[in-house]
């Protein structure tokens, strides 16, 4: 359903600009901003190869399981419904991790493996459980201690100081992930409440 509202996004722009005498205008952003996106690709490329390193060392140094293991007590609370020791629970503090980091991009394969495990523990039923929808929501708003992506994007457009938005980005993402998480309980216990 989103592919077809972007083509249709797409497709009304077009025509639109077609017919309001803007289409070279349209044609050379669509080419300058194509150059720009794959300039800006390169250049994150470098940037979370190298954050990914990072973690791949903080893996095996042992420094990742001392944060799961720090944090599961919370997560446990989170998550009732899963068992403390299943893979569901090991994704989600791994996703958990990789985004306190800013590795948005290595966060989502075990976002997407802690759903599937999470889908496993709901009998594969289409309509998602408790646990999935606070999931979404903590990994929507997700701390962020350091946002590497952000950094990088600033560096490569010449910013004078590049990591200067760090305590801005820690202070909004826990205001965030804090919100998220009374949003996510008020409306699970306002739902209790109507089915008894």
């Amino acid at each position: 359903m989103v592919n077809i509202i972007w083509v249709a996004l797409a497709a009304i722009g077009i025509i639109y600009a077609f017919f309001n005498g803007t289409i070279e205008e349209v044609n050379e952003v669509i080419f300058s901003s194509a150059q720009d996106a794959v300039a800006l690709t390169i250049s994150l490329v470098s940037v979370l190869v190298f954050w990914l390193g990072l973690m791949r060392i903080a893996e095996k140094a042992g420094l990742l399981e001392k944060l799961a293991h720090l944090f599961k007590p919370v997560f446990t609370r989170l998550f009732p419904e899963i068992p403390a020791n299943h893979p569901a629970m090991g994704y989600i503090l791994s996703n958990f991790s990789a985004n306190l980091f800013g590795l948005g991009n290595a966060a989502t394969p075990l976002g997407i493996k802690a759903m599937h495990e999470m889908k496993k523990l709901n009998n594969d039923s289409d309509v998602a459980s408790r646990s999935m929808i606070t999931f979404l929501a903590l990994n929507t708003s997700s701390v962020t201690l350091v946002p590497t992506t952000i950094i990088a994007i600033r560096m490569q457009y010449d910013s004078m100081a590049p990591t200067e938005i760090v305590s801005s980005t820690i202070i909004a993402t826990l205001i965030s992930t804090i919100g998220a998480i009374m949003i996510d309980r008020y409306f699970y216990y306002r739902r209790q409440r109507r089915l008894i």
